[in-house]
């Protein structure tokens, strides 16, 4: 499968449409807006993973997960499995190209008719209740929800299906098999991706290895792609800005080595912005934005709700469930554990709307069962509930018990272990704050106190008594934790409503511009699980998709964009599989004088912006794609990007773009000389452009020169998008030792298909840097 992200260096400074996150929302935005012919810049927090990367076993996990609490902001941190903790309830997401639907378990169900009925939703929406049905078939057409097939194609009947069967009947409820975004057969999919089928290895939630999944990686965001659509992955975004006319979004780019000059943020342009980065990034982003200046509803972060979910265990069954995933140790034959979920005792459609739940079945993914038999043995004794007694059954428990500890999950308790997840309906009165060290906050002590957690662990016990096990609570739901709740489910923060008063967005995610009354400000919307009022009762993620596209409709209306979903244009491309080659970057910092005014001599520039108090400074990481190619190729190119302070144009650092690098290559005026180029499009917080161009001259004039002419760039400043522009003035920048020292830490290979071959591209750049100013200043000719 072709990556989908493009290098940092190749961002613009401006786009029709600026989508953070990529998740169902932003996904979703992504893919219609390119669509409609508007150039789109999609920014995504996490990295991309293509199946066969995702952790297989615990230790790969454990680098992957990021618990974000206490009082630290670190813009560095980043990891797949992304835990929030909270007050009185936890938030677990995904953090990755794909978003959540990265680790989610693919279950597409749409909410019960009642849940949109509720005032709670702007009077827009529930007057036009086929525009949300149009949703819902967009939604499923790109998704491709189908059951789990049973004994059809090679696909047995599983164990957990028919112990919740079972269940269900000593519940006298309703069961089914759901439909989840899950691909049964191999083969290339309705946006050109080629998918495998699945193996029922049970890996869902922690990345699926097969590339059965259908996840937004493997629909919309290929899909966006295919229509232009430019994707740039580890992107911190922070806040956003109104400017002239244009949004501006400043970020901060993970893992380039910027953290170590402690650098300012950059921003892209955009004339629309749609924030997608989940209930709590976008709400984080809105908070931060009000903060800096941003007018917006003072509901904004309210409503907070983790859609009643509720972890639980029928443990040490009397029957086989067979709920562990295979982790390494999955193959290419069809298993019997089976997708994460694929059936549901729906207990909906109750008097009380809010007494309603939906019961599904889980598996335990592959890399974290080690550490299940004696978790799982801890928490029975410490809350667990056994639904049957008798000595007979309590020396069978105990036996089985041992034969997990001492013999893996595979076998004994564990193997006969339900998992059960339910989603229902809290009061949906949490609260999302920022603190005084600017970080968010959840706030909701006491929700997991709420009666309907009673009402959930008790059909929980039910469900378990059917099968003769022990019912284990969420470890977190107990009175020594508070009664603590986990949710993987985080809705609103951002809710739409009639008008500001009420809410923080319209009925198609708009953003109101102030706290009262129904003005909006133009351009920037939100589209994710944020906006949801109130909690959906069951899996949200169709829910969330039916909105975001009849969003995208609506906004495509009214701009009077044609709004295309046909696939007559897709291709396959046949050279998908192949890997990228190896690259080398570095993040540099130089920092000097330049003489505003001063036209012709870079020295007398430098002099008079000096005397004058005129610095200049620049943080810029340049990018190889392909370190062989670099070498090879005469004008040894290298693109950049990063942010230049200058302040006698802009008391803001300006972002710089559409860099290019050229490392020692013919210097015009000496036949014997080299010349390193620089040159990179400057935008400034005020959305002006100029133009920056820099060189440093390698002669072979004195080998004592070599430290002064590699670290000394002569540099011109010009006003607009070249070197035609009004020339501004001229100067130097430097190295500083301790900036060179930080710039070696930052030196890394890019997309290395393993560690040697990391190595390997960074010697190869190391030596050919080496060797030409060996060759500059040791050649006698």
């Amino acid at each position: 499968m072709k990556r989908l992200a493009k290098p940092l260096t190749e961002i613009k400074s401006s786009y029709d449409y600026v989508v953070i996150g990529s998740g169902y929302g932003g996904s979703i935005a992504a893919s219609r807006m390119a669509r409609s012919g508007q150039s789109v810049c999609l920014l995504e927090k996490g990295r991309e993973f293509l199946p066969g990367e995702f952790p297989q076993t615990l230790f790969q996990a454990s680098k992957e997960m990021n618990f974000v609490g206490g009082k630290s902001v670190n813009l560095e941190k980043n990891g797949l499995y992304e835990f929030t903790m909270g007050n009185g309830i936890n938030v677990f997401k995904g953090c990755g190209l794909g978003g959540t639907s990265l680790v989610n378990a693919n279950v597409s169900i749409e909410p019960e008719q009642r849940v949109m009925e509720d005032p709670a939703w702007p009077a827009a929406l529930r007057e036009d209740p086929d525009s949300f049905s149009s949703g819902l078939k967009r939604s499923r057409e790109m998704l491709k929800p189908n059951p789990y097939p049973e004994n059809k194609n090679g696909y047995p009947k599983l164990k957990k299906t028919e112990a919740m069967r079972k269940s269900a009947a000593h519940m006298a409820a309703p069961f089914r098999l759901l439909d989840i975004n899950v691909n049964f057969e191999d083969k290339t999919n309705h946006v050109g991706v080629h998918q495998a089928k699945c193996t029922n290895c049970g890996d869902c939630v922690t990345g699926c290895n097969i590339g059965a999944k259908n996840t937004t990686a493997m629909n919309y965001l290929p899909d966006a792609r295919n229509h232009g659509a430019e994707i740039f992955t580890e992107i911190n975004v922070r806040y956003v800005k109104k400017q002239m006319g244009f949004w501006q979004v400043y970020f901060h780019p993970i893992g380039i080595g910027r953290d170590y000059f402690d650098a300012p943020l950059m921003f892209v342009q955009a004339r629309n912005v749609i924030l997608s980065a989940g209930s709590l990034g976008s709400t984080e982003i809105l908070l931060r934005s009000a903060k800096l200046g941003l007018q917006v509803s003072g509901k904004l972060g309210e409503r907070f709700t983790g859609n009643g979910d509720v972890l639980g265990f029928g443990y040490n069954n009397e029957q086989r469930i067979n709920g562990i995933g295979l982790g390494k140790k999955g193959t290419n034959s069809i298993a019997n554990v089976g997708p994460c979920i694929t059936s549901v005792i729906d207990l909906r459609e109750r008097e009380k709307l809010e007494d309603g739940m939906t019961l599904e079945e889980g598996t335990i993914p592959g890399p974290i069962r080690a550490i299940m038999p004696k978790a799982l043995f801890a928490f029975s004794r410490l809350a667990g509930r056994d639904t049957d007694r008798g000595i007979i059954d309590y020396l069978k428990e105990k036996w089985r018990e041992l034969r997990s500890i001492f013999l893996g999950p595979f076998h004994g308790a564990l193997a006969r272990t339900q998992i059960y997840l339910v989603m229902t309906h809290d009061d949906g009165n949490g609260v999302l704050k920022m603190d005084e060290t600017d970080k968010l906050n959840i706030n909701w002590q006491g929700v997991g106190k709420q009666e309907i957690f009673k009402k959930v662990n008790g059909e929980m016990f039910t469900a378990t008594e059917a099968l003769g096990g022990t019912k284990i609570p969420n470890p977190t739901w107990n009175e020594l934790m508070n009664y603590d709740l986990v949710t993987v489910h985080p809705l609103g923060g951002c809710g739409m409503a009639d008008d500001a008063a009420q809410g923080v967005v319209d009925h198609k995610g708009q953003v109101f511009a102030g706290q009262q009354g129904n003005q909006l400000h133009d351009g920037l919307y939100v589209m994710d699980g944020a906006v949801i009022p109130r909690p959906v009762g069951t899996n949200p993620l169709l829910t969330i998709s039916a909105l975001a596209e009849r969003s995208c409709q609506l906004i495509a209306g009214e701009k009077g964009y044609e709004l295309d979903y046909g696939f007559s244009e897709v291709e396959n491309s046949p050279g998908d599989d192949s890997p990228l080659a190896t690259g080398v970057q570095f993040t540099e910092s130089m920092k000097g004088f330049i003489g505003m005014g001063e036209t012709t001599d870079y020295e007398a520039g430098f002099a008079r912006g000096k005397k004058d108090n005129t610095p200049f400074e620049f943080i810029l990481t340049i990018q190889t794609e392909d370190i062989q190619e670099f070498v090879k190729l005469e004008n040894h190119p290298g693109k950049m990007i990063g942010t230049m302070v200058v302040p006698s144009i802009s008391e803001m650092p300006l972002t710089a773009s559409n860099g290019i690098f050229n490392l020692f290559v013919a210097d015009p005026k000496n036949d014997s000389g080299k010349r390193m180029n620089y040159t990179a499009h400057l935008t400034s917080a005020d959305g002006k452009p100029y133009f920056f161009e820099g060189f440093k001259e390698v002669a072979n004039d004195n080998i004592v020169d070599a430290w002064k002419d590699t670290t000394t760039l002569f540099i011109s400043l010009y006003e607009g998008n070249s070197a035609k522009g009004q020339l501004l003035g001229k100067g130097m920048l430097v190295i500083k030792v301790a900036d060179l020292l930080r710039q070696l830490r930052t030196v890394k290979a890019i997309h290395p298909q393993s560690k040697n071959d990391g190595l390997s591209a960074i010697a190869t750049f190391g030596k050919f840097f080496a060797g030409n100013v060996y060759e500059t200043y040791f050649s006698f000719k």
